[in-house]
């Protein structure tokens, strides 16, 4: 399975020279399987690179899956601009959360109008299919993935996913606060023995999320040892706190090897294939 990064910031884009090396998108991640099925994850300002590089790879139809763990503007601000929606061969697939009285598509296509953007969303001429999941649902794409969906503890809910490919796992887990009382039981499911487990990792210290616990998010502790007690076999650290910059990310990372040695930084542009061996990227 190939993984590559694109966006792995928190909150709102950040730019700037202290963030470079690691990053400022906001939450993006591409997968792909060993038949070459296109899985994305989430739609925060990454996928805008995403799609220009897809676009220069791919001259013909674009086909995919695109994963929206929730839809706070982080991880769907990019969506408009993601540019193969604009091609009329592409088609996609939108997978979201089931929520009462409030349809996925009215969501995101709520984007596409005045006063926020100056053209609408049934003008895309790509074939845009969504489709809603709830709690413990498994999706199949292709011929040999399976996706295995769980509700994580974050304000209006979202979704982690355990993506399974011939024997290899990788499970994304952001925007989770875990309770006091123990981890969040969906994030313990769904890294359970993975490959590469990318986890919360939005504050520094445990004052800093105690303090806006509303936020529902983790430190890079908590994400260590659910790293540990999930049996995981790679840990990286992901949707970083617009407040961090690249000597930051790199010090909660040394801390959180002392914890769990097999930690990784998720920076822009990193591209892993799974299963992991040797030596980590830095």
């Amino acid at each position: 399975m190939y993984i590559r990064f694109w966006g792995v910031r928190g909150t709102i884009p950040t730019p700037g020279r202290d963030t470079i090396e690691v990053g400022g998108n906001t939450s993006c991640i591409e997968v792909r399987t060993s038949d070459d099925q296109l899985i994305i994850l989430d739609a925060g300002t990454g996928i805008l690179p995403l799609g220009r590089h897809l676009l220069k790879e791919n001259p013909g139809r674009i086909m995919g899956n695109i994963l929206i763990s929730h839809t706070h503007w982080d991880h769907i601000q990019g969506f408009p601009f993601f540019s193969p929606i604009w091609g009329r061969t592409n088609r996609f697939i939108l997978v979201g959360r089931k929520r009462v009285g409030q349809r996925l598509e009215e969501i995101v296509s709520g984007q596409f109008m005045e006063p926020y953007l100056p053209f609408a969303y049934k003008a895309l001429p790509a074939d845009l299919i969504v489709k809603e999941v709830d709690d413990n649902e498994t999706l199949i794409i292709g011929d040999k993935t399976r996706v295995q969906v769980a509700i994580m503890n974050h304000p209006g809910g979202c979704l982690g996913f355990r993506i399974e490919n011939e024997g290899t796992v990788f499970a994304y887990c952001s925007d989770v606060g875990h309770e006091d009382e123990g981890f969040d039981p969906g994030v313990l499911k769904l890294a359970e023995g993975a490959d590469l487990l990318v986890h919360d990792s939005h504050f520094a210290t445990l004052d800093e999320r105690n303090m806006r616990r509303e936020w529902g998010h983790s430190t890079w502790l908590e994400a260590a040892q659910v790293a540990l007690e999930s049996h995981v076999k790679n840990l990286a650290l992901f949707h970083f706190s617009p407040d961090m910059n690249d000597s930051s990310v790199v010090q909660i990372a040394q801390k959180a090897r002392n914890i769990f040695p097999r930690t990784l930084i998720a920076r822009e542009g990193l591209e892993l294939h799974l299963p992991l061996t040797g030596k980590l990227p830095d």
